[in-house]
């Protein structure tokens, strides 16, 4: 699909909205008006692509709403050259979003389905990432330590290996709940083993599961 005046028109009225929702972040809001979302959606949904909402895509996941997504990247503190681990790479959408603000961005994502569809959707459009395709929980170590860890996906409780991929000073982002509903959490490593918490609103997400789904279009 074509980037069309209507789509970057629609994008301006999108970011427009976020900034009347209370974001704040320029680069954020400067790389959503960007990014075509409308590519990482299937076309049937082209005319809902900068509506404020999540919609379904392949393997019974979800493109998250562009709030969801700027508050995420705002709390991150995203700088250039910054390395960003995203666990659940899912349409790719935020993982365009943190290369387009410059970021080296390592992601994971444990549907085999979604892995190559969005490699090839970041790769036509010209973002740079690492891909992976696995177990979200066990993160890659060998890559850190990481200036932000982006969690995409409901977890019950803050998992303990990833934070210890952050380097001091390395802000993890993370929907913690149950099924129905999850806290926004921040986590800041201060020390060797020193954490700062800090909670940001309510979301919803699709769960973090363990394991890979092998799964191919």
């Amino acid at each position: 699909m074509a980037d069309t005046f209507l789509a970057k028109g629609k994008r301006k009225k999108l970011v427009d909205e976020l900034r009347t929702k209370g974001i704040t972040d320029e680069e954020v809001l400067r790389a959503i008006n960007a990014v075509p979302r409308h590519e990482f959606m299937d076309p049937a949904f082209l005319h809902h692509a900068y509506t404020d909402k999540a919609f379904p895509i392949s393997s019974g996941q979800t493109i998250s709403q562009p709030y969801t997504v700027a508050v995420q990247t705002s709390l991150l503190n995203v700088k250039k050259r910054d390395k960003i681990l995203e666990i659940g790479t899912g349409s790719g959408y935020q993982c365009a979003i943190l290369a387009e603000m410059g970021a080296k961005v390592y992601t994971i994502e444990r549907h085999r389905e979604l892995y190559m569809i969005a490699q090839r959707t970041l790769s036509a459009l010209g973002y740079p990432a690492d891909f992976f395709y696995g177990d979200g929980y066990e993160g890659k170590a060998q890559y850190g330590p990481f200036d932000g860890i982006v969690i995409t996906a409901a977890t019950p409780e803050i998992p303990e290996k990833l934070k210890y991929q952050l380097k001091t000073g390395g802000r993890m982002v993370v929907p913690v709940g149950n099924s129905s509903s999850q806290v926004m959490t921040l986590v800041v490593r201060t020390g060797d083993i020193e954490f700062d918490y800090s909670t940001h609103g309510t979301f919803v997400f699709v769960p973090m599961l363990k394991g890979t789904v092998n799964k191919q279009m």
